[in-house]
């Protein structure tokens, strides 16, 4: 019996089709990340990767790669061969670095501050029902100067431009309202950051005295 025809079978007992199937795996390797919150795609798509979730880990893990599942936080992330991720089971092969995007020197800080800011937060037990810490953009900007001495981008455009790239790769959320200059409006840091900045990584930027490298094990999500 071939794959194809065995996971026919299987999804034969789910309401998942072969084709939505395709989708799910598509969008994780496009994405590497589906939150449920996200928008209504992503809700329904959450929903039906619950229902094939054993299946779609054992396709990812022919080649090597680990799909977790955060069932609080209700999000799914794909992890490449070799990551390296706090909490979760320890991975015996060998990395790739291939899988690990390119990104700005402003994104990789602006991420390693948020971590920061995530930790502080839930060490304060102030993470709420969503395993969300709220932030304004001054503390984002605070972070970023005492902990790594470097600055969030001067023009209120720019800035809104590296909020958008941290929020297209699941790590921010924030309303379709708010703005860089509105002292009192706030930014949910997603437990995703978890998943991409890990206490080791965190703790080697800290000592970086500022030096960064724009290279993060993140996908570049296909819109």
């Amino acid at each position: 019996m071939s794959l194809t025809t065995e996971l026919r079978e299987k999804l034969a007992k789910t309401t998942v089709t072969m084709e939505r199937f395709r989708e799910i795996a598509t969008r994780l390797l496009s994405y590497g990340v589906l939150v449920r919150d996200e928008d209504r795609t992503e809700q329904a798509l959450y929903d039906e990767t619950r229902q094939v979730e054993s299946l779609l880990s054992e396709y990812f893990e022919v080649v090597g790669m680990y799909l977790h599942h955060d069932v609080n936080a209700q999000f799914f992330r794909l992890y490449a061969p070799g990551a390296v991720v706090d909490g979760i089971r320890e991975d015996t092969f060998s990395p790739v670095p291939s899988l690990k995007a390119r990104v700005s020197t402003d994104f990789v800080a602006a991420a390693i501050a948020l971590r920061f800011l995530y930790q502080e937060k839930l060490n304060q037990g102030l993470i709420d029902t969503q395993a969300e810490a709220l932030i304004s953009v001054d503390d984002l900007a605070l972070t970023l100067i005492t902990q790594l001495k470097r600055q969030l981008p001067e023009r209120d455009g720019e800035r809104m431009g590296l909020l958008a790239e941290l929020k297209r790769h699941r790590l921010l959320r924030y309303s379709s309202t708010f703005s860089v200059s509105d002292e009192d409006a706030y930014l949910a840091i997603r437990p995703t950051i978890l998943g991409v900045v890990s206490n080791e990584a965190l703790a080697v930027a800290m000592d970086a005295d500022g030096e960064i490298e724009p290279v993060m094990q993140v996908e570049e999500p296909q819109e």
